[in-house]
């Protein structure tokens, strides 16, 4: 494996904000946020894509990036009653890219964990298409057929 920079972090051979830790995962402020509060969920053990990430390595980022999502969406007071601190969201992007032509750019699977606010410029720019019913079941299964083998 090449140098991975996730693999820094985790080793702490790099810096990192971290946010949450525990056996299997690691959660950290992502250094090129799309909004304020934009984390990064990792698996420990090293994935560079789906194909290789254990599914309950899987499991365990999208659980901790659900809580995390939850953490953004508290807006509760602290021990003294007053409002916390912290960033805020009225709702959150969980976001996964595989692949270079998806977006992926480091090369360690990682969730995104992006807060949103209204107005805060981030979003899908993708436009979806109506599709015939035909269509849309010869690739259903297509797909059927491709689980069998994977």
């Amino acid at each position: 494996m090449s140098h991975c920079i996730f693999c820094a972090i985790i080793a702490r051979e790099a810096e990192a904000s971290l946010v949450y830790e525990d056996e299997h995962t690691v959660a950290f402020m992502d250094i090129r946020p799309f909004t304020p509060g934009h984390l990064l969920v990792v698996p420990k053990r090293h994935a560079s894509g789906l194909a290789q990430l254990d599914q309950e390595d899987g499991g365990r980022i999208f659980a901790v990036g659900q809580r995390l999502a939850a953490a953004l969406r508290d807006n509760g007071t602290d021990a003294a009653g007053l409002p916390a601190d912290g960033p805020r969201a009225d709702g959150v992007n969980l976001f996964l890219a595989d692949g270079a032509v998806a977006g992926q750019e480091v090369f360690h699977v990682h969730l995104h964990v992006i807060p949103r606010t209204p107005g805060d410029g981030f979003g899908l720019r993708g436009r979806p298409v109506a599709a015939r019913r035909p269509d849309l079941d010869y690739l259903a299964g297509a797909l059927r057929r491709r689980l069998d083998s994977v």
